[in-house]
């Protein structure tokens, strides 16, 4: 019997300036820096993870900085958004942070959950959920850790196809949890970073154009009911524009969605199943922090599943997470070169943990 997903393991998008990108995620979410390194496809660009402290699977949301590419265009098949956890009596912080920085929020409310949507510096589009987790947060950084982001919530997929979609997540383990509009729940039983909302683009309310968003005070509700996933963000260089018809990956998008599988041997069964199923599935690859392979699935959103284990202290202790660029093992001997055409990247100073 396949076991099932245990929820998220990371997100990665494509994004635009590095420098910007950290300034973003490690000055401005207050998120951990837990890993510098590449592109194993292309190893002359960054390949950034933000985190807790310790990086724990369900927390990782990593980027590839392309600074010179054109931005993407959002649409099917895509997943339009990765939403954080944080605890419910934070999201007046948040808005006012945000907002203090230049960033335009918008409130929602979604499964009964308030919800705060924004973008990054590169448009791409990301969401605060006030929701319980058990997730350690990062308390070193610049937020303080009674408001700080709790990990990975989940994502939302505009998929061709949503019930080929809904097909492949029951697969996993995902289970139906209700709808809300345009957007059907699906969540696996675990503790944090479970959810995955799948947006019917037939939908009525999936087209509609955006009911405007009160600037309430955060215990009130917007009135909006989150009948169209496409907030209006600024026009700041490098935003994904929305068009009609379908997206192209690009700056600003999301590139995949990875879930957390237990071992190896549950990869090569998932494997087998796709084959047999004649879903598009890639084969087993090594990814140093964990062993992966992707499945387009018939809807068109890139699934990864990833194993729990090494983890991101594979290469480097706790303490010390995000502090230098670390290559793997097959790329050491070419690290001069590598080091010489990534564009240099100025960290925020992140104090060793432990005391060491």
């Amino acid at each position: 019997m396949l076991p099932d997903a245990t929820g998220i393991h990371h997100v990665t998008s494509m994004v635009g300036n590095p420098q910007a990108n950290v300034d973003f995620y490690a000055d401005v979410l207050g998120l951990r820096l837990v890993k510098q390194t590449v592109n194993y496809e292309d190893v002359l660009r960054h390949h950034l993870y933000y985190g807790n402290g310790t990086g724990d699977l369900g927390t990782l949301y990593t980027c590839f900085p392309y600074p010179n590419e054109p931005p993407g265009r959002r649409g099917p098949p895509q997943l339009t958004a990765t939403a954080f956890a944080v605890p419910p009596d934070a999201m007046g912080y948040w808005r006012d942070r945000l907002e203090s920085r230049g960033v335009d929020v918008e409130r929602r409310d979604r499964f009964d959950d308030a919800v705060l949507r924004f973008a990054d510096p590169a448009g791409t589009r990301l969401e605060l959920v006030a929701a319980d987790s058990p997730v350690e947060p990062y308390g070193d950084g610049t937020v303080p850790a009674d408001v700080a982001i709790r990990g990975i919530h989940g994502v939302t997929a505009l998929p061709v196809d949503p019930f080929q979609t809904a097909s492949v997540l029951e697969t996993l383990g995902f289970e139906n949890q209700g709808q809300d509009g345009s957007r059907v729940r699906y969540a696996v039983d675990g503790s944090h970073a479970t959810v995955v909302d799948v947006l019917d683009r037939g939908h009525d309310d999936a087209n509609a154009a955006d009911a405007g968003s009160g600037d309430h005070d955060d215990g009130r509700h917007d009135s909006d009911d989150d009948r169209d996933d496409e907030p209006t963000v600024d026009g700041r260089e490098g935003d994904a524009p929305d068009f009609g018809g379908f997206g192209r990956e690009g700056v600003g998008t999301i590139h995949h969605v990875a879930v957390r599988v237990p071992d190896e041997d549950a990869l090569f069964a998932y494997h087998d199943l796709f084959r047999e199923r004649d879903v598009s599935v890639s084969r087993v690859r090594d990814r140093h922090y964990y062993r992966s392979l992707y499945v387009r699935e018939p809807g068109g959103i890139l699934f990864e599943l990833a194993t729990e284990a090494p983890g991101v202290t594979a290469d480097e202790p706790a303490s010390a997470l995000g502090r230098r660029l670390v290559l793997p093992p097959w790329a050491e001997e070419d690290r001069e070169m590598i080091e010489d055409q990534l564009p240099p990247l100025s960290v925020p100073d992140q104090p060793l943990l432990g005391g060491e």
